[in-house]
């Protein structure tokens, strides 16, 4: 199913602001109350709405340090790919996966407290996945921007 431009003023909104009440929506999107109500429903309904999450600070949450890590597995076979994301999907410090195409296979976004920290979940996670031929890791200085909102 598609979606119109009103259905993407409420995915706008609703990115930016996950706890707004459907009565402001609906006036920030021109729309009855209930009308919007069947939207967002709708919306859910279809995947095009996946969750409602509270987005934490990682300052606050005593993880401020941010980590890309580059992996290279021995090889390409399913087995192999298929152990290493079981394996590191149950990693905790671990926020995000992704397999890649060009020199590293996988690149993931972990989140430690400081260095020492990181050496732990490196020692005690990172270095026991299997498969794992090659790893580098890059610490993020600093955040320059990042958002959560895919364009609409």
């Amino acid at each position: 199913m598609s979606i119109d431009q009103t259905d993407r003023r409420i995915l706008a909104v609703l990115q930016k602001q996950g706890r707004i009440s459907n009565a402001e929506l609906s006036e920030r999107v021109n729309l009855s109350a209930s009308a919007c109500h069947r939207r967002v429903h709708r919306l859910e309904a279809d995947g095009y709405i996946r969750d409602y999450v509270a987005l934490l600070d990682p300052r606050k949450m005593d993880v401020p340090t941010t980590v890309f890590v580059e992996i290279t597995l021995s090889g390409q076979a399913d087995e192999v790919l298929e152990a290493f994301e079981k394996a590191v999907a149950r990693i905790p410090d671990v926020l995000e996966c992704h397999l890649m195409a060009g020199t590293a296979d996988y690149i993931l976004k972990v989140v430690a407290e400081n260095t020492d920290d990181f050496a732990r979940i490196h020692r005690q996670h990172l270095a026991r996945l299997p498969g794992v031929a090659q790893m580098q890791s890059s610490f993020a200085l600093r955040t320059v921007f990042k958002t959560t909102a895919l364009p609409v």
